[in-house]
Formats: C-alpha cells, structure tokens, sequence
C-alpha cells in the first residue's frame, strides 16, 4: 500500500544570496509540481544559508515546527551606519573606527549578550497596518518599530579584520527567533560611536535543522526530494509518545487520550513507526494539537 505521505514533509534548502525568501517558495513549486509549498520565516535576499520549507502536508507542520533558536555567521562592519543597516544600503553615517580595541570591542559585544530589548531594522518583513515594514519603507513612508525583547545566546568573534577607517568582525551567534542580525550590527555601532553594518549573512540553523540537512537549489532541479519526512521532522523536532495501535487510531481520528503527565508538546507515533500527530496535555486530557496522519487521508 502506498505511503499518502510519500511526498509530504520537510526540504531544507541552502538559500543562495540574490534570492527572496518566495523566490525559493517558488523554484521549489516548479520542482516538485505542486502549488503546497511554504517556508517557515524569510530570510533576507543579501544573506544564504538554512531556508526550511514544507511540501504538501508538510506545509501544515511550519505553524507547529519548534524553531526557538538559530544560528547565524556574519560579518559585522564597524566604521560605517547604512539606511538598512547592511552593505546593501545608503551610507547615513561615518567615522573611523581604527582607535578601536579588541578590548572596547568586546565590551559592548557582552552588553549585547544575554536578553536584550531590540529594534527591529525598518526594512524587515514584520507587519504594520497589513503592510510590510520593507514595503513601507520604499514607498517613503517613516517606519518605527518598537523595541522587544530577545535572546542571544552566545555572540562570539572569530576574526576581526582592520581595514584602514573600518573594523571587520567575522562572528557567530546563536538567538531566540524574532532576533535581527543586522540590528545587532547596527546597535553595536552606535554603542561604539562609530556606526556599523552587516556586510555578510549566513544562517547556519534553524532549530534543530542545519546545513548538513540543505540541499543547493541545482541539486533540488536535478532531483526533487525532502530533506526529511514528515515522520522525520516531527520526531526530530518534539519527544516521542509511543502510542498503541488503539491509541493511534484514536488520534488519527482527532479523538483525546487520558493524560499520562507527559510534559510539553510530544510526536505520538504508532507501533509501525509513522507519526500519527503532535499531541500535547490539557487539563484531564491528552490532545492532538496537529494530527499528521488524519484517518480521512488517502
């Protein structure tokens, strides 16, 4: 019997630079023939790296995919503040940063370090009156977004790089997601008086899935095929519930389970290995919270 989640789940894609978030939403529809196609969080067109995306039912999983942290390669130019505080932008402030020491340097790193109240750039994807910030900002309109917290868990420089008036910063960073790079960039910059911008974006993860899970867009071409299946991705991303062949029946069908104190969101998966669905402890019951595996699928 055939798999009706064959062709469903994840394909982790190493987004190349150049390209927005839905241009790779799109190559991927023309691979894989289908109009199911989404991505869990855009990734500016300037940056590359881990670009998660789901096909056919895999699309329905993005909403419940845990992806809390992600991690990041950058480079970091001090000496310079631009109009979208990255090498793409219009330069609005300069000063030299050649007086600057490691010492200094690290200072300011630290106090970016940890959980933080940060604005998001005026050209990022977040939303205001249905419109993207990005959009608004081209069509000349002043965008102010207000400060919110974040995390960053580790900020570490690999390499710094002196280069006559600017300081290149080779870094790493782990974050909680809604974290700006390229807003780290800039706050690093004013803290230091110097300005700063990104010149360099690589996203390394996204929660637990990494480059070594991406494929290159001309490997996708060549052969269309996920990076994990649905059963893989919910079993990497949650805790197994190892469910009984009743059990799994009972959620395939949207049905609730007696509680077990189970902690947290679980992938149930029945005794033939699939993922039946996500399954999480309310009160005096164990519920679905996204059934992968519905009893009406065909």
């Amino acid at each position: 019997m055939n798999d009706p989640l064959a062709t469903s789940g994840l394909v982790v894609v190493d987004k190349p630079a150049g390209m927005t978030s839905h241009d790779v939403v799109s190559r991927l529809r023309r691979y894989f023939h289908t109009k199911k196609v989404g991505h869990s969080g855009t990734l500016d067109p300037m940056a590359t790296g881990v670009l998660v995306l789901g096909i056919e039912r895999g699309t329905k999983y993005l909403a419940h995919m845990v992806t809390d942290t992600k991690s990041y390669a950058a480079t970091i130019r001090l000496g310079a503040a631009t109009t979208t505080d990255d090498r793409e932008g219009e330069v609005v402030f300069e000063k030299s940063a050649a007086d600057l020491n490691d010492e200094r340097i690290k200072e300011e790193i630290d106090s970016l370090t940890g959980t933080i109240m940060q604005k998001p750039a005026a050209v990022s994807a977040i939303k205001i009156d249905g419109k993207r910030a990005h959009q608004l900002v081209r069509e000349g309109v002043a965008v102010d977004i207000p400060a919110r917290p974040v995390t960053i868990f580790r900020f570490d420089v690999l390499e710094t790089r002196r280069e006559g008036a600017f300081v290149d910063l080779d870094v790493e960073v782990d974050c909680s997601s809604g974290t700006y790079i390229r807003s780290l960039a800039r706050d690093l910059g004013l803290a230091l008086g110097t300005g700063g911008h990104l010149t360099a974006l690589r996203r390394t993860a996204v929660g637990p899935f990494t480059l070594a899970d991406a494929y290159r867009l001309e490997e996708l071409e060549d052969n269309p095929r996920l990076s994990l299946s649905l059963d893989e991705a919910l079993t990497r991303t949650y805790p197994v519930f190892s469910a009984t062949a009743q059990e799994a029946e009972a959620l395939a069908m949207g049905k609730w389970l007696e509680p077990r104190g189970l902690d947290g969101i679980h992938a149930a998966v029945g005794p033939d290995g699939k993922a039946i669905a996500l399954i999480k402890e309310k009160g005096k019951r164990l519920s679905t919270i996204f059934v992968a595996r519905p009893s009406t699928l065909s």
